[in-house]
């Protein structure tokens, strides 16, 4: 469509900038404090002045069109800019406000990404973090979120994306379980076990596609969600292939076969080019990554004497 304007309004410029980060009109009116079909009003006046289509309804809420996105990033400054005059005259200059909105696998979210945020919110008052855990990965055209952590290598595309690190899985049973069932002595003898992961027909992650990996064991307990995983092992209901940050802090569980089995896959850490501007998920970047470099033998708990390293995945 062609311009109707050569005026752009400021204030559409950052109403485009909160939808595009909640993906809900309602939600960014909320944010806002308008009404959502002054969203809705003002969103279309701001497409009329540029002369493009920025937004489009998708399963997942409203989404940003190519060019729709290139607009997001270079009006992106406009926010932190209006923040710092409004801290200005609030006497509260140097302090970093907003809301920043973080996605990742459940485990890791609860185990690192929860431990990160917090500290960033006791330092930073005027900061307020949403986290979302689930181990499906982000879609690259999802809106809502300025940050997530995926499981796999960083792959380029629309947001910036970085190696977060490294975390191994291996093998855990609980000690009834392996009181009452048969001796493992090699990879050979887990033909007569079961195996607990996740459930193979919701498995969204390329990954953590690794049952197969363990040739005759039949899973005889699957869950979406790792902290369940865990649970049912230590409950004895098989031997769980679990993440080592979980398992090894459970006093009821022993790893098996940790010289033949231990998985490496990786952490990605993919933030919105918009976001890249705002103070606030600076910080909490800073913090995932302090948070990760102080408990990385946690995530990666040195090989054992004998070890054959990565043997699945």
């Amino acid at each position: 469509m062609p311009p109707h304007s050569d005026e752009v309004n400021t204030d559409d410029l950052r109403l485009l900038l909160t939808l595009a980060r909640t993906g809900r009109m309602v939600a960014a009116a909320a944010v806002l404090g308008i009404d959502h079909t002054t969203v809705r009003r003002r969103l279309r006046r701001l497409e009329s002045s540029l002369g493009a289509t920025l937004v489009e309804h998708g399963s997942d809420g409203w989404v940003l069109t190519d060019i729709g996105r290139v607009v997001v990033e270079r009006s992106a400054p406009l926010e932190h800019v209006v923040q710092r005059v409004r801290d200005a005259v609030a006497g509260e200059e140097g302090a970093v406000h907003g809301t920043v909105r973080i996605a990742a696998p459940d485990g890791f979210g609860v185990s690192f990404v929860t431990a990160a945020v917090s500290d960033v919110v006791v330092h930073h008052p005027g900061i307020t973090v949403e986290l979302v855990t689930s181990t499906r990965p982000l879609s690259p055209r999802a809106p809502g979120y300025d940050m997530s952590v995926n499981v796999g290598v960083p792959r380029p595309g629309w947001v910036d994306t970085e190696l977060l690190t490294q975390y191994a899985l291996g093998l855990y049973a609980s000690r009834d379980y392996l009181a009452r069932s048969p001796r493992i002595t090699g990879t050979e003898d887990l033909a007569e076990h079961r195996l607990i992961f996740y459930v193979d027909s919701h498995l969204t992650v390329a990954e953590l596609d690794l049952a197969r990996s363990f040739a005759g064991m039949r899973v005889g307990l699957s869950c979406t969600n790792v902290a369940a995983q865990v649970e049912a092992t230590r409950r004895g209901a098989g031997i769980g292939l679990l993440p080592c940050f979980l398992a090894e802090v459970e006093p009821d569980l022993e790893r098996v076969l940790p010289e033949q089995v231990r998985v490496l896959l990786d952490f990605s850490l993919n933030v919105r080019r918009d976001s890249l501007a705002v103070e606030a998920v600076r910080l909490v970047r800073a913090a995932l990554h302090r948070e990760i470099a102080k408990r990385r033998h946690e995530l990666v708990p040195p090989p054992r004497p004998g070890g054959v390293g990565r043997v699945a995945g």
